[in-house]
């Protein structure tokens, strides 16, 4: 794993959207698998290497990069990237990086129909830092590009099908 998503994991280990536990809002739908699906968090690269072979992880190659399943429950310092910026992704719009609502927690996360501005100012600041420091090194800035395609391309289809709140 090189320093910057290191770094950026280490950012993220004690903030969250909320000051106090967002999983109390829920009841920690974002930690809880879909009933007879094995759903699971799309994993940075370099990550992979952290859960290869860990009891409790399976790791699922996909067209999107490798998913990382767990059981819905993990030891906090263990959480994989994406889960530490859920409901929220760092994102490049203009050569620059952003921070937006993750279109794909739209589902599961209810903070989210607040928008981003109801979430803890210090937690948006450490994604967009982290997305800042991963966006220097090619390969993740490349794997942020796709991840913001993915999500113009989900937002449209959004807006196509009815609106935000579909």
């Amino acid at each position: 794993m090189h320093d910057a998503l290191e770094k950026a994991r280490e950012l993220l280990e004690n903030v969250t959207p909320l000051k106090t536990d967002c999983g109390k809002v829920c009841g920690g739908r974002c930690c809880r698998p879909l009933e007879a699906e094995e759903t699971g968090m799309l994993l940075f690269p370099g990550e992979e290497e952290l859960y290869r072979g860990k009891a409790g992880w399976k790791l699922r190659e996909t067209p999107a990069g490798v998913l990382a399943v767990c059981t819905g429950s993990c030891e906090r310092g263990e959480r994989p990237l994406s889960c530490r910026i859920f409901p929220l992704l760092p994102v490049i719009r203009d050569g620059a990086v952003k921070v937006a609502a993750d279109q794909r927690a739209r589902a599961v996360c209810p903070l989210l129909k607040q928008g981003i501005r109801g979430m803890d100012p210090a937690f948006t600041e450490a994604v967009r830092e982290a997305g800042r420091m991963l966006a220097e090194v090619p390969e993740e800035r490349a794997f942020l590009e796709k991840l913001t395609e993915e999500q113009d391309e989900l937002k449209a289809l959004r807006e196509k099908l009815g609106g935000s709140h579909v």
